[in-house]
């Protein structure tokens, strides 16, 4: 009986510490820029977790609400612990692109323990035009397409690209006055965008990009050739004519261009769920019924937006995947 009880004692203990797994694990803080960062990086982080290490997504200070990307490098660039139990986790902006011509990129592109999205920014993940039917259908709970987004936004990109180049262009020689990037939006937010001729928004936008375009080309003449040569070296870097829209700024892209995009879209598909209701409900009280049920099952566009993942079959999120792996790789040598 005693051999029993000991046998019983000891599966319960074992079971009891398995409760606590964490305690045996190594454990890696990541430091991110603000609340919305904190499930992006635990998705991609998370997958990686196992009896050997997991990791802590964190807002970089915990002794005051100050956040930003400012922050994040700050608290980790000047200690020790950095690649050790700590790794700063935040948006690339524009400092993937310019690489070797600023402190702060130059920072961030040769730190193996800083990662980036590459992308702009966790808002052009979601904006990822291969999941945005699925984010309507979310939003609407109707699955009829109106719209084809990737070859939207395809042609948008192709559209801004060219002067999408010139805006690095000055970025890379530390000039943020004569073409800055509230400037640059401002020629390729989209305009209203009518779902029987969404074409004419598009139109709007090539007609303004052309006319900066051609000033720019004037003004600064004797460049053309580098900022050419400037799009042949980007293209390294995974920046293409039609992915342009991923590398802009994503507070822009998401409110300026994905959301114009579609909101008239889903205004659309739900009046055509609620006529439908309306049509085959047999009286007030059951449409009224079924008009609350349908209303309480659709998700808020915005909401749907932020929290589609279909961008995880992206080769941007695929090198943030690598970048993990490697950094993984490293710390379990050390171990």
């Amino acid at each position: 009986m005693p051999s029993l009880r000991n046998s019983l004692t000891s599966s319960y203990l074992e079971a009891a510490h398995r409760l606590y797994p964490k305690q045996a694990r190594r454990r890696i803080v990541a430091y991110v820029e603000s609340y919305e960062d904190v499930a992006f990086w635990r998705t991609l982080l998370g997958a990686y977790e196992n009896e050997s290490c997991y990791f802590q997504v964190m807002l970089p200070s915990n002794t005051s609400l100050s956040k930003g990307k400012k922050m994040v490098l700050l608290n980790t660039l000047n200690t020790a612990e950095l690649g050790r139990s700590l790794i700063a986790c935040v948006d690339s902006d524009y400092d993937f692109l310019l690489q070797e011509t600023t402190a702060t990129s130059r920072r961030m592109n040769r730190n193996p323990y800083i990662f980036q999205t590459y992308a702009y920014a966790i808002e052009n993940f979601h904006c990822y035009a291969e999941g945005l039917h699925e984010v309507c259908v979310q939003a609407t709970l109707n699955d009829r397409v109106l719209i084809d987004f990737p070859a939207f936004l395809r042609r948008y990109s192709q559209t801004i690209y060219p002067l999408f180049l010139w805006n690095i262009w000055f970025y890379r020689r530390g000039d943020t006055n004569t073409f800055p990037m509230h400037a640059f939006n401002e020629y390729v937010g989209l305009p209203g965008v009518s779902l029987r001729h969404p074409e004419r928004a598009l139109g709007q936008v090539e007609r303004a990009v052309r006319a900066k375009l051609g000033e720019l080309r004037r003004r600064f003449a004797g460049h053309l050739q580098e900022v050419e040569e400037l799009g042949e070296a980007l293209t390294r870097q995974g920046l293409t004519p039609e992915v342009t829209y991923l590398y802009m700024q994503g507070h822009h892209l998401m409110e300026g261009v994905v959301l114009k995009l579609l909101t008239p879209v889903c205004i659309a598909l739900r009046r055509e769920r609620e006529q439908e209701i309306k049509q085959l409900a047999r009286h007030g009280r059951q449409f009224r019924n079924e008009l609350t049920a349908y209303n309480n099952s659709i998700v808020p566009l915005s909401l749907a937006l932020r929290k589609q993942v279909t961008y995880q079959g992206l080769y941007l999120y695929g090198w943030m995947k690598r970048d993990v792996e490697q950094f993984l790789t490293s710390i379990h040598q050390t171990i």
